[in-house]
């Protein structure tokens, strides 16, 4: 991490901070102190941020990251640790709109075992497709009356 690429996130945590109503600029405003506690980490590790000394630990931008309104995804490509490529959003990740799962599909992400594949398939069509024989649903029978109704 060089001085630079700290000093630009430090910078860009400070702005969100102060968006967030934090007072990190007064002695006595008690910003550091208060993201300190809301987040869960130690004071120092938000002092050598904003006095640009050190990089917080992923810990820390976890904890941080939802105070300021920001994905820890966005923390770790503004600290220089990753890039978008190497932490792609999950939008990005996803099929085509246009593709539709296959059963066989749906058994592999359920872990169903290969030499069960078929059978997982034929049972789960069963349910699926509407009898041949059949000309629409069938209603469900009367319930038996006793001696009490």
């Amino acid at each position: 991490m060089t001085t630079r690429g700290l000093d630009e996130f430090a910078g860009w945590v400070e702005g969100l901070m102060r968006q967030r109503g934090y007072d990190i600029d007064s002695p006595r405003g008690g910003g550091k102190s208060r993201i300190a506690d809301e987040a869960g980490v130690h004071r120092a590790a938000v002092t050598r941020l904003l006095q640009r000394q050190s990089m917080p630990d992923l810990e820390t931008m976890r904890r941080i990251a939802p105070l300021l309104g920001v994905s820890v995804r966005d923390m770790l490509i503004r600290s220089g640790r990753v890039s978008p490529e190497e932490l792609p959003m999950a939008a990005d990740l996803l099929p085509p709109s246009d593709w539709q799962p296959s059963m066989e599909d749906f058994a592999r992400w359920l872990g169903v075992p290969d030499d069960r594949m078929g059978v997982f398939v034929k049972v789960v069509n069963q349910f699926l497709e509407p009898d041949a024989g059949a000309e629409g649903p069938t209603e469900a029978p009367e319930p038996r009356r006793t001696a009490r109704d």
